[in-house]
Protein backbone atom coordinates (compact mmCIF):
# COMPACT_ATOMS: atom_id res chain seq x y z
CA UNK A 1 0.00 0.00 0.00
CA UNK A 2 0.95 3.22 -0.95
CA UNK A 3 1.20 6.83 1.31
CA UNK A 4 -1.00 9.40 0.58
CA UNK A 5 1.95 11.42 -0.26
CA UNK A 6 3.11 8.68 -2.64
CA UNK A 7 -0.54 8.42 -4.24
CA UNK A 8 -0.41 11.89 -5.20
CA UNK A 9 2.66 11.92 -6.72
CA UNK A 10 1.49 8.78 -8.99
CA UNK A 11 -1.20 10.94 -10.37
CA UNK A 12 -0.44 12.48 -14.21
CA UNK A 13 -0.53 15.04 -15.44
CA UNK A 14 1.14 16.48 -12.66
CA UNK A 15 0.26 18.94 -11.13
CA UNK A 16 1.81 22.53 -10.05
CA UNK A 17 5.21 22.22 -8.13
CA UNK A 18 3.95 24.68 -5.42
CA UNK A 19 0.37 23.20 -5.08
CA UNK A 20 2.05 19.57 -5.05
CA UNK A 21 4.24 21.15 -2.20
CA UNK A 22 1.42 22.49 -0.39
CA UNK A 23 -0.67 19.36 -0.66
CA UNK A 24 2.00 16.88 0.47
CA UNK A 25 2.97 19.09 3.52
CA UNK A 26 -0.25 18.94 5.11
CA UNK A 27 -0.66 15.42 4.48
CA UNK A 28 2.94 14.77 6.20
CA UNK A 29 1.83 17.56 8.95
CA UNK A 30 -0.79 14.68 9.78
CA UNK A 31 0.03 11.23 9.56
CA UNK A 32 -3.25 10.24 11.63
CA UNK A 33 -4.81 10.90 8.40
CA UNK A 34 -2.93 7.97 6.56
CA UNK A 35 -4.88 5.23 8.01
CA UNK A 36 -8.01 6.49 6.54
CA UNK A 37 -9.48 5.82 3.06
CA UNK A 38 -7.59 7.87 0.62
CA UNK A 39 -10.89 9.21 -0.23
CA UNK A 40 -10.86 10.63 3.32
CA UNK A 41 -7.84 11.64 4.10
CA UNK A 42 -7.52 14.41 0.87
CA UNK A 43 -11.62 15.12 1.99
CA UNK A 44 -9.51 16.03 5.37
CA UNK A 45 -6.87 17.60 4.07
CA UNK A 46 -9.34 20.16 1.67
CA UNK A 47 -11.21 20.93 4.67
CA UNK A 48 -8.29 21.83 6.38
CA UNK A 49 -7.22 24.52 3.27
CA UNK A 50 -10.48 25.78 3.20
CA UNK A 51 -10.35 26.78 6.85
CA UNK A 52 -7.23 28.72 6.18
CA UNK A 53 -8.68 30.46 3.36
CA UNK A 54 -11.92 31.23 5.72
CA UNK A 55 -9.53 32.00 9.00
CA UNK A 56 -8.10 34.81 7.17
CA UNK A 57 -11.75 36.83 7.02
CA UNK A 58 -10.98 38.05 3.43
CA UNK A 59 -10.40 35.92 0.27
CA UNK A 60 -6.94 37.40 -0.87
CA UNK A 61 -4.30 36.35 -3.74
CA UNK A 62 -2.67 35.63 -0.72
CA UNK A 63 -5.15 32.56 -0.07
CA UNK A 64 -5.21 31.26 -3.76
CA UNK A 65 -2.63 28.44 -3.41
CA UNK A 66 -4.56 27.26 0.02
CA UNK A 67 -8.36 27.83 -1.98
CA UNK A 68 -6.18 26.14 -5.48
CA UNK A 69 -4.98 23.43 -3.39
CA UNK A 70 -8.51 22.70 -1.64
CA UNK A 71 -9.96 22.26 -4.73
CA UNK A 72 -7.46 19.97 -5.61
CA UNK A 73 -7.70 17.84 -2.82
CA UNK A 74 -11.26 17.23 -3.58
CA UNK A 75 -10.62 16.11 -6.94
CA UNK A 76 -8.03 13.79 -5.99
CA UNK A 77 -10.63 12.67 -3.43
CA UNK A 78 -13.19 12.08 -5.88
CA UNK A 79 -10.39 9.98 -8.50
CA UNK A 80 -9.67 8.20 -5.57
CA UNK A 81 -13.21 7.41 -4.68
CA UNK A 82 -13.81 6.24 -8.34
CA UNK A 83 -12.00 3.13 -7.58
CA UNK A 84 -14.68 2.55 -5.32
CA UNK A 85 -17.92 3.61 -7.20
CA UNK A 86 -20.18 2.30 -5.05
CA UNK A 87 -18.75 5.01 -2.06
CA UNK A 88 -19.15 7.71 -4.42
CA UNK A 89 -22.68 9.37 -2.96
CA UNK A 90 -21.66 8.68 0.61
CA UNK A 91 -18.35 10.17 -0.57
CA UNK A 92 -19.79 13.59 -2.03
CA UNK A 93 -22.28 14.05 1.02
CA UNK A 94 -19.80 13.61 3.89
CA UNK A 95 -17.74 15.93 1.60
CA UNK A 96 -20.38 18.83 0.66
CA UNK A 97 -21.67 18.26 4.41
CA UNK A 98 -18.14 19.11 5.74
CA UNK A 99 -17.69 22.26 3.64
CA UNK A 100 -21.30 24.02 3.82
CA UNK A 101 -20.50 22.80 7.87
CA UNK A 102 -17.54 25.08 7.45
CA UNK A 103 -18.81 27.97 5.16
CA UNK A 104 -21.76 28.01 7.93
CA UNK A 105 -19.27 28.71 10.82
CA UNK A 106 -17.66 31.74 9.11
CA UNK A 107 -20.66 33.21 7.68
Amino acid sequence: MTTNGDWLASRKPEAPPALMTCVRDLLESHPEWEPLPRTDAFIEASEVLLRRVLEGGTIARANALDLLAADACVTWAFEAAADDPLSIASRAERATNGIAAIAAEFA
